[in-house]
Formats: structure tokens, C-alpha cells, sequence
């Protein structure tokens, strides 16, 4: 193999693989639908990016090699009729999905994994934060961009790997870790799985996948009579961790700080940390540095370094992430696309912020899971103070009768609500009173991120 090519290269997961390539000083191309930051990124960094499906773009030295030279990777995302992919296969040229290159490289290293539905992202950002900080070290491939190091991939000589382990297409089966941290099972991705038993299979299986002396960090929700609710049975060492009720890992003596953070004691088996903080606001975070410090604890990690490690960890891009903050108005963006992600997020606002009113504008990803969760939606988004609902973005999905953003809409219990389109929503923003805007979502309204914050600051 000589090239490596990526078909959906501007994802999250695709172009931290996409940099690991190009840092062994391999020739990397790839296809994606829209110029993004990370895609100019990849560009600056040395990979060949085009915007169109189209053969011809395809640079001619990896449309041309044998069958060994070339290795194409693609995202699960990418739909059935693209024409390059269509096109490497027909050729003999090796294509493989993004799991199966990360499991890998995964192999020969000690993988620490990071699961669940929600809060995997941070958890594992915090990790690897953790084993650079406190442990000599780790590579990374995150499935978000760290603030602290400006990257999704982190690259050292140690034979630790950390790992954000992804559910979605089960994708998180390619990876076999020597320690697991599950924080969530909700019900997604059910145009997947079908069912909330096969998501839960799922995850049994992925447990099941740990080395023989391996152990399992789980949140203690998910456990019941010493095993997690979602297997029948488990033959590795087990820990459970929480955020303010006893557990193996656990916070007390939580409290507020200036700036929506909050110290703790870290309790762990036998001692416990006292006067811990997470340098990233919203008790959420709280809870997310106790899973990936028990996670540390058992790879290893000298605890008397941890509180340094958390206290400097600056958290992850779209993740409670502040884009503003003004005497009048505080402006923050979160990927939160699932009804869970929207309840964590919101009342980790509210935590932050409990005597101002909070807006929320709101992009629903997927038509399927806006029919599968209208309810839980409504539900979540009712936490707000004032709801801006925009238009569902489909994503990788066809439009589906009868679903669109109405039929959460409906079901939002609050009077401040109104649905707008993302043309009309500087318009709509013009007039509001307005202490405490949040973004929400995972499709394309980040791109909207950069452009209301400027009308914010012209407005204050």
C-alpha cells in the first residue's frame, strides 16, 4: 500500500484516520460533499481534497495503481449509489470502512475504549488528556476536537491508545480493549439496530470483546446485582463510577464554582482526591472526569497526578462550548442531537446559569430519529425557556412522510416556541431578548456557529 484514500474524508472519525496517514508520510486523497474547517485542515496538512462524487477528481496516481497500491477507507455514512466508491470496488482496489482500519491499528496496542450512546466523546478526550498528562503519554483518535491540543488525533511513542469506541453500523466491534468505559445505553441509532435488544446485544458483544484480564468501567445506572443490565453475564473485572451517588468512582461534596465549573472529591477504592476540578464547565463534565479517571486508575495511572490533569483539561469543540461572553448575553454551542444529550446538556446550562433565561435553537438529525423520539424530544427541549426549532437535516437519510420538525414541535410543552428555517433565523434572532443562547445539533447548523456569534457581538 502506498496511497491512502478516503471517501467521506471530512468526518470526524475519517480525518483523524486521514492525519494518522498522513504523519507516516503516506499520499492521502479523499472525496467529501462540503469544504469544511477540518477539511481545510486536512488540505494544509497535505491530503488532496475535492467536493464532488466524481471519478475523474480522484487523483490519477490512486486511480490508477494495482489492486495493492492503493487502500481506500469510507464511512459507513456513505450512501450506495457513490460513484467513486462504486468505482474503487469494481477495480479490485482494496476498500475497507473506517472500523475495520481503526481496529487495525488498535491491535497492537493497549486500547482503552470509550462507549455509549452519549457523553463517549469528552469522556474520551478526557482520557487521553489524563494518560498525556499523567501517564507519559497515549495515542488518541477522538471522535471530536480537543481543545487543548487543537486536534482529534494524538500521536507518542507509548503503547497506549485511546479510543473512542462508536456504536453507530456497530463499528465498535472491530476494537478488542484491555479496559471499556460504557457511560450510556439509550435507545439510538434504531435504523441500525431495529431494536433496543440488538443495540443492547451490541454492547454485550463489545464488553465480551475485552482481553481476558481486561475490566469494565460502567456507569453505575447500568448495572444491577453486580452486572450490567445489558449482559447476562460477565466474566471480567467490573467497576462502576457516578456522579453524586456512591459507587466505586464517584464525586462528593460537589459544589458550584465561579464560571459554571465545580470541585469534588474524587472517591476511589480506598482514598479518595480531595478538592478536585474539571477546567471545562457544566456538572456533566463532573461526572465525565470521573469515568476516565477510574479508567486511568485502572491502566495505571499515579493518582497523585490526576487533579492537575483534570484541572487543566479545556474541554471539546461543540461540546458545552462557550462562542460568547458579554456582560448580556452568553453564547454556547453543543452537538447534543439525542433527547438524552439534550436533557445533559440544557440542565447543565441551567447549572451554570439557573437565575437567566435560556434559548435554545434546536436542528434535528435524521428523519428517522425524529420519528423514533418526537416525544423524549419535546420532552428534553421543554427544559429550555424558549425553543427555536429549525428544519430536520437529513443527513445520509431520504425524506420520510409525514416526518419533519412539526411533530416535535407540537409536543414542546412551553409557550416561547417558533419554528424557522436557518435562512430566516438571523432575522428571527434580530429582535429577542436574549441572556442565554445555545445551539443544538448535530447536522450542519456548526456552520451557523461562527455567523450568529458576530451578530451577538454587534448587538451587545
Amino acid at each position: 500500500m502506498k496511497n491512502v484514500y478516503f471517501i467521506g474524508i471530512g468526518g470526524i472519525g475519517m480525518s483523524a484516520l486521514a492525519r494518522y496517514f498522513l504523519h507516516r508520510q503516506q499520499p492521502v486523497a479523499g472525496y467529501d460533499r462540503v469544504r469544511t474547517p477540518l477539511t481545510q485542515a486536512l488540505e494544509r496538512e497535505g491530503a488532496l481534497v475535492h467536493y464532488s462524487d466524481s471519478v475523474e477528481l480522484i487523483p490519477p496516481d490512486f486511480r490508477y495503481g494495482s489492486g495493492g497500491d492503493t487502500l481506500v477507507i469510507y464511512t459507513p455514512a456513505v450512501g450506495s449509489d457513490n460513484c467513486e466508491l462504486d468505482f474503487f470496488r469494481k477495480s479490485g482496489i482494496k476498500t475497507v470502512k473506517r472500523s475495520e482500519a481503526l481496529g487495525v491499528i488498535a491491535a497492537g496496542k493497549r486500547l482503552l475504549a470509550v462507549a455509549g450512546t452519549h457523553g463517549k466523546t469528552t469522556t474520551s478526550t478526557l482520557l487521553a488528556h489524563i494518560m498525556t498528562e499523567a501517564g507519559g503519554g497515549c495515542n488518541a483518535f477522538l471522535g471530536g476536537i480537543s481543545k487543548n491540543y487543537n486536534a482529534n488525533l494524538l500521536l507518542s511513542e507509548s503503547s497506549i491508545m485511546v479510543a473512542e469506541a462508536d456504536e453507530y453500523d456497530r463499528s465498535f466491534l472491530r476494537l478488542f480493549p484491555e479496559v471499556a468505559v460504557v457511560t450510556s445505553l439509550d435507545a439510538d441509532h434504531l435504523d441500525v439496530y431495529g431494536s433496543v435488544e440488538e443495540l443492547q446485544r451490541a454492547f454485550a458483544t463489545f464488553v465480551n470483546q475485552l482481553k481476558p484480564n481486561g475490566t469494565l468501567v460502567v456507569k453505575k445506572q447500568l448495572t444491577r446485582n453486580g452486572k450490567p443490565t445489558f449482559m447476562q453475564s460477565l466474566d471480567r473485572r467490573m467497576y462502576t463510577y457516578a456522579f453524586d451517588e456512591q459507587a466505586d468512582f464517584y464525586a462528593a461534596n460537589v459544589k458550584a464554582l465561579k464560571g459554571g465549573c465545580y470541585s469534588f472529591d474524587l472517591r476511589m477504592p480506598e482514598q479518595t482526591l480531595c478538592g478536585c476540578t474539571v477546567g471545562a464547565a457544566g456538572w456533566v463534565n463532573v461526572e465525565n472526569a470521573v469515568a476516565a479517571s477510574a479508567a486511568a486508575w485502572v491502566a495505571g495511572v499515579d493518582v497523585r497526578k490526576l487533579p492537575a490533569a483534570l484541572k487543566t483539561f479545556r474541554g471539546v469543540q461543540r461540546r458545552l462550548d462557550v462562542q460568547l461572553e458579554a456582560p448580556d448575553i452568553t453564547y454556547i454551542d453543543d452537538y447534543a442531537h439525542h433527547p438524552e444529550e439534550l436533557r445533559a446538556a440544557i440542565t447543565s446550562i441551567r447549572g451554570m446559569f439557573p437565575d437567566k433565561k435560556i434559548t435554545g435553537i434546536f436542528q434535528p438529525h435524521l428523519y428517522s430519529r425524529t420519528r423514533d423520539f418526537a416525544a423524549e424530544f419535546a420532552e428534553s427541549l421543554s427544559l429550555l425557556d424558549e425553543l427555536i426549532l429549525l428544519d430536520v437535516y437529513p443527513a445520509r437519510e431520504k425524506p420520510i412522510d409525514g416526518v419533519t420538525s412539526a411533530i416535535i414541535f407540537d409536543k414542546v410543552s412551553i409557550a416561547r416556541k417558533a419554528m424557522c428555517s436557518k435562512e430566516n433565523l438571523p432575522d428571527m434572532l434580530k429582535g429577542r431578548d436574549l441572556q442565554v443562547l445555545v445551539t443544538l445539533g448535530a447536522g450542519d447548523i456548526d456552520a451557523m456557529v461562527e455567523s450568529i456569534a458576530k451578530q451577538l457581538r454587534a448587538k451587545s
